[in-house]
């Protein structure tokens, strides 16, 4: 395998000769955080310490001053990459390139002074995510295996919308997702004209202002601790309450609850309580989608994300069998 890609103990993804991504490396001068996922983070305070650059979308700067605070990026030197936007550190040429995951997701492509094509993925969902080609490759393996595949993508949404249609019959909705899918379940419900308000707490009402601010429509949208949203709450009228994942055993017990999740590859929605269900909304490719972008790419070589969750071993055995190219999982 190359020597101009690899990933590390520590999670970082290094490409070319200068750059770590989503992990901090001694040696790179450059750090690029392709998100605001917190397994995307990782040693982020290092690198902001140690790096000649920290690079990241607008987007993605705006998210983590909401969830890190504003102080916590003013430790090192931030710089802001848009999408299609280029910088050139030595010989080597970073370009970001967006990616359907959480607002300001990117992929990372470096060219170097040999004209070696390598990208990293970043997450992504294979809807709306330009393939870019490449000679490496190294790409997330979240759903890697073959049992990791949805047949019902597209009537998700449908679903959805029609479940918490139900729920708003009966009074307060909760939804319990993790930041970034949360406020993709807003947009949807907007987008199906479901003009209820939106009740949300501190954190999750931030992102959200920060996802309208980067261009989504998420309507009518009010602070739970707010004397408005308090009193939609307690007297249980119409409205939709969202809710961080990790909230989910302390908020809306006896109330109409929906968790939306990637994890589920049987069917569109499962009842797992008398008014509680787990809808299957995911902002990653399931396997079949992975294997897509590969085979779209067409990369001499490829390397598969094993430091993070997922099905990498299984993802590299798969895309030699299938496609016939040179698959590694890292570390």
């Amino acid at each position: 395998m190359s020597l101009k890609a690899s990933i590390t103990r520590k999670g970082a993804i290094l490409l070319g000769k200068h750059l770590a991504c989503d992990g901090f490396d001694s040696f790179r001068p450059l750090r690029i955080v392709t998100h605001a996922h917190a397994d995307h983070l990782i040693g982020l305070q290092q690198s902001l310490r140690k790096c000649e650059k920290v690079l990241m979308t607008p987007a993605t700067k705006d998210l983590i001053d909401i969830m890190k605070g504003p102080l916590f990026l003013m430790m090192g030197k931030v710089e802001t990459l848009r999408y299609d936007e280029s910088l050139f550190y030595r010989d080597e040429r970073v370009t970001f390139h967006f990616c359907n995951h959480i607002l300001g997701a990117t992929q990372v492509l470096v060219e170097d002074a040999e004209k070696t094509r390598i990208l990293y993925t970043g997450d992504f969902k294979l809807e709306e995510t330009p393939v870019i080609e490449a000679d490496i490759l190294i790409i997330e393996a979240t759903y890697g295996c073959p049992s990791r595949t949805r047949p019902f993508d597209k009537e998700v949404k449908e679903v959805l919308v029609s479940l918490v249609e139900e729920g708003l019959q009966q009074g307060v909705v909760y939804v319990f997702g993790y930041h970034g899918k949360t406020q993709e379940v807003m947009q949807i419900l907007r987008k199906a004209k479901i003009k209820e308000p939106f009740v949300a707490p501190e954190k999750v009402f931030h992102v959200s202002k920060v996802c309208e601010k980067h261009g989504m429509r998420l309507g009518k949208l009010l602070l739970s601790t707010g004397d408005e949203g308090k009193k939609l709450l307690e007297s249980n009228s119409p409205c939709v309450a969202f809710y961080h994942m990790g909230s989910r055993n302390k908020k809306g017990q006896n109330a109409f609850r929906i968790c939306v999740s990637g994890w589920e590859f049987q069917d569109v929605c499962r009842r797992i309580g008398e008014k509680e269900y787990v809808v299957a909304l995911s902002d990653h490719s399931d396997f079949e989608g992975l294997l897509e972008y590969v085979r779209l790419c067409r990369p001499r070589e490829v390397i598969t994300d094993n430091y993070r969750m997922g099905d990498a071993k299984t993802l590299a055995r798969e895309i030699w069998r299938r496609l016939k190219i040179p698959a590694k999982p890292l570390p």
